[in-house]
C-alpha cells in the first residue's frame, strides 16, 4: 500500500471516530467565548424566578392574614370565607395540566414569562374591590366625640348604636435586556452529569427504556401529535406506583396544612385572645422563616450528603412522622373559654351553664329592653364580659374621647357579690396570665413543628422528579399541583370552616335578620376540631408515606434481581459467541498461504 493510500485511510479513521453528539453539541448551542445578553444567563433566570415565588408568597400569605377581617367586614361565617378562600384555585383548573404537558415541549422560558405577566394582572384585579367600596365604618355606641356624653344604654333600648352599611399597568414591550423571554429553549447541560450517580440510581426504577425526547433543530412540534400522545403519558405517570402514592400522600398532607394554615389566625385569637393583628405579625416573624430554613435544610442535607431515592423516600417519612408527634403536643396547650355571662357562666359567675335561646336574659336585666342578637361586648370590674351594655344592666355611660366607660351596671354586681351597681370598660376581657403562658409554648411548639414538616419538603420532590421519566417531567408536575390545588387547595378550607363553625357560641345577625358571623367560640370545641382534624389528615398522610417507601423497596429489589439476570444473560451469551467464534476462526482457516510450496 502506498504512502497517499495510508495517508487518506487515517484521515478517514480520525473523522469517523469523532463524536456525533459533541459535533452538534457546538452547532446548537453558542459558544462560551461568543458574548451574550445578560439576561440571557442562568443566573438571571434563577433571580428572576426567585423573585417571582417571592411576590407570589407574599401575595398569598397577606390573603390568608385578612381572612379574619373579611368575615368581620361582610359578617360572613368560616364555612363562606373557606368558599372564598378556596376559589383562588379554581382558576388554575382551567390551564394548569395542559400548560404543563405542552410547555414540555414548546419554548418554556417564555411560557414562563407569560404566565409570570398573567398572575400579576389577577394579583391587581384582587386589590381592586378595595379602591371601588366605600369606607368601613365600624360599630359605635355614640358618636365620637371630646366632651362627655352621659346615655343610658338600658333605656335606649335595642335601636342603639346599629351599624352603618357598608356597601394599569402597561404591558411590557417583548424584547430581549427581559428576564425569561431572550433564553433559549433548552439550555446546555454538562458533559459530566451525564455519567452521574442519580441517573443511574434514577434508571433502576423507571419501567420503560429512556427515549431521546428533544425535539431536532428546526422541526417544530406538531399541536396535533402532542395531542395525542396526552392520553398515553396520563396513563403512563398513574401506572407508576411510586407517583401515584406519592401523589396520594402528598394530597392527604396538603389537605392537613392547607387547613390548618387558614385557620391558624382564627385560631390564636380564639384560643389564646390574642388580637388579629399580633395573631398575623407572629405568624409573619415566627413560623414563615422556619418554614423557609426547613426546606433550605432539606435541600443541603440532599446535596451535602447525596441521598438516594430511598433516602429521600426516608427523609421524607421521617420529617411527617416527628413533625406530627410534635403538633400532637398542641392538644394540652389551650386555655379555657372566656368567662361570658349567659354563654359560658350563668350571671351568678357559676359554671357551667347551658346555652339555649334565653340564656342571655336575667332577672338582673329583665326590666331593660335588650336585643340578644346584637354583640358589642363590655367587660365588667368582675372580669366577667357581657354581650352588651344593656345586657350587663348598665344605667349611664360616660366617653371621653375614645374611652367609653358603664356605671351602675346591675348585672356586673350580681356577679360580684357586692352591695351596689358597678361598672365595666368596652370590650372583652382578657383570658388570665396562665393563658398567655400557653401561648408562648404554643409558638415554641409550632416554630418547630413548621420547620421539621417543611425539611421534607425538597426530598418528596426530588423523590418526585426521580420515579418518573425525563421525558414525563413538566406533565407529571403538572399533575401534581392540578391535584393538589383540586384536592387539597378548595376543599380543605370549605370543609376547615364548616366543622368550626359548629363550634360557635354566638352568632351575629345582619340589618336584614339573618345569620352573619360567629362572634364567640367554644374554646375547648374549636381546639379538639381544628388539632384534630390536622392531626387525623396528618397520620393518613404517614400511612401512605410508608406505602411509597415500602414501594420503591420492592422496586429496586426486583430491578436489582432483573439487572444481574440480564448481566449474567450477557456474560453467558458473549462467552457462547466468543467460543463460536473460535471454532469458526479454526474451520475457517484457508488452505493456502504464502509459502506453501516451499515448506518442505
Amino acid at each position: 500500500m502506498d504512502t497517499s493510500s495510508k495517508e487518506n485511510i487515517r484521515l478517514f479513521s480520525k473523522n469517523s471516530m469523532q463524536p456525533v453528539g459533541r459535533l452538534s453539541f457546538k452547532t446548537e448551542y453558542p459558544s462560551s467565548e461568543e458574548k451574550q445578553p445578560c439576561c440571557c444567563q442562568l443566573k438571571v433566570f434563577l433571580g428572576a424566578l426567585s423573585f417571582v415565588y417571592f411576590a407570589k408568597a407574599l401575595a398569598e400569605g397577606y390573603l390568608k392574614s385578612t381572612i379574619t377581617q373579611i368575615e368581620r367586614r361582610f359578617d360572613i361565617p368560616s364555612s363562606l370565607v373557606g368558599i372564598i378562600d378556596g376559589s383562588f384555585e379554581i382558576g388554575n383548573l382551567l390551564v394548569i395540566a395542559f400548560v404543563s404537558y405542552f410547555g414540555a415541549k414548546l419554548h418554556r422560558p417564555k411560557i414562563i414569562g407569560a404566565g409570570c405577566l398573567i398572575m400579576g394582572v389577577g394579583t391587581l384585579l384582587i386589590a381592586t374591590p378595595h379602591f371601588f367600596m366605600e369606607q368601613y365604618k365600624y360599630e359605635r355606641y355614640s358618636p365620637a366625640s371630646n366632651s362627655t356624653l352621659s346615655i343610658s344604654p338600658c333605656l335606649l333600648d335595642s335601636n342603639n348604636s346599629l351599624p352603618i352599611p357598608a356597601v394599569e399597568k402597561s404591558q411590557s414591550k417583548i424584547n430581549n435586556a427581559v428576564p425569561f423571554w431572550c433564553l433559549p429553549r433548552t439550555l446546555p447541560r454538562p458533559r459530566s452529569r451525564e455519567d452521574s450517580s442519580s441517573s443511574s440510581e434514577k434508571s433502576k426504577f423507571i419501567m420503560d427504556d429512556l427515549t431521546d425526547y428533544q425535539t431536532p433543530p428546526g422541526e417544530k412540534a406538531k399541536i396535533m401529535e402532542m395531542a395525542r400522545d396526552f392520553l398515553p403519558s396520563l396513563k403512563s405517570l398513574f401506572g407508576n406506583p411510586v407517583y401515584f402514592l406519592y401523589l396520594c400522600a402528598s394530597t392527604v398532607q396538603f389537605n392537613s396544612l392547607f387547613g390548618m394554615v387558614t385557620y391558624k389566625p382564627k385560631y390564636i385569637e380564639q384560643q389564646y385572645g390574642q388580637s388579629a393583628s399580633k395573631a398575623n405579625f407572629v405568624i409573619g416573624l415566627i413560623n414563615i422563616p422556619a418554614v423557609a430554613l426547613g426546606i433550605f435544610s432539606g435541600g443541603i442535607i440532599m446535596k451535602k450528603f447525596r441521598v438516594s431515592i430511598r433516602g429521600a423516600a426516608k427523609l421524607y417519612l421521617g420529617s411527617s412522622v416527628l413533625g406530627y408527634l410534635l403538633f400532637l403536643s398542641l392538644f394540652a396547650l389551650g386555655c379555657e373559654n372566656s368567662d361570658v355571662a349567659g354563654l359560658t357562666i350563668s350571671y351568678q359567675g357559676t359554671k357551667p351553664v347551658s346555652y339555649h335561646e334565653r340564656a342571655l336574659f336575667s332577672d338582673c336585666n329583665s326590666r331593660c329592653k335588650c336585643s340578644e342578637t346584637k354583640w358589642e361586648p363590655i367587660c365588667g370590674e368582675n372580669g366577667i364580659t357581657y354581650a352588651s351594655a344593656c345586657l350587663a344592666g348598665c344605667q349611664t355611660s360616660t366617653r371621653s374621647g375614645k374611652t367609653t366607660i358603664f356605671n351602675n351596671c346591675t348585672c356586673v354586681g350580681l356577679a360580684a357579690s357586692k352591695s351596689g351597681n358597678s361598672s365595666g370598660m368596652v370590650g372583652r376581657c382578657q383570658k388570665d396570665n396562665g393563658c398567655a403562658k400557653m401561648f408562648l409554648y404554643f409558638l415554641i411548639i409550632a416554630v418547630i413543628t413548621s420547620y421539621t414538616l417543611s425539611v421534607g419538603g425538597i426530598p418528596g420532590y426530588i423523590l418526585l422528579l426521580r420515579c418518573i421519566k425525563p421525558q414525563l417531567k413538566s406533565f407529571a408536575l403538572g399533575i401534581y399541583t392540578l391535584a393538589v390545588r383540586v384536592l387539597a387547595g378548595i376543599p380543605s378550607p370549605i370543609y376547615f370552616g364548616v366543622l368550626i363553625d359548629t363550634s360557635c357560641l354566638k352568632w351575629g345577625f345582619k340589618r336584614c335578620g339573618t345569620k352573619g358571623s360567629c362572634r364567640l367560640y367554644d374554646s375547648n370545641a374549636f381546639r379538639h376540631i381544628y388539632l384534630g382534624l390536622t392531626m387525623m389528615l396528618g397520620i393518613m398522610s404517614i400511612f401512605l408515606s410508608t406505602a411509597v417507601l415500602f414501594t420503591l423497596k420492592k422496586n429496586y429489589v426486583s430491578k436489582h434481581r432483573s439487572f444481574r439476570t440480564k448481566r449474567e444473560r450477557t456474560m453467558v451469551s458473549t462467552r457462547i459467541r466468543k467460543e463460536n467464534c473460535t471454532t469458526n476462526d479454526h474451520l475457517l482457516q484457508p488452505n493456502y498461504w504464502p509459502g506453501k510450496e516451499t515448506q518442505l
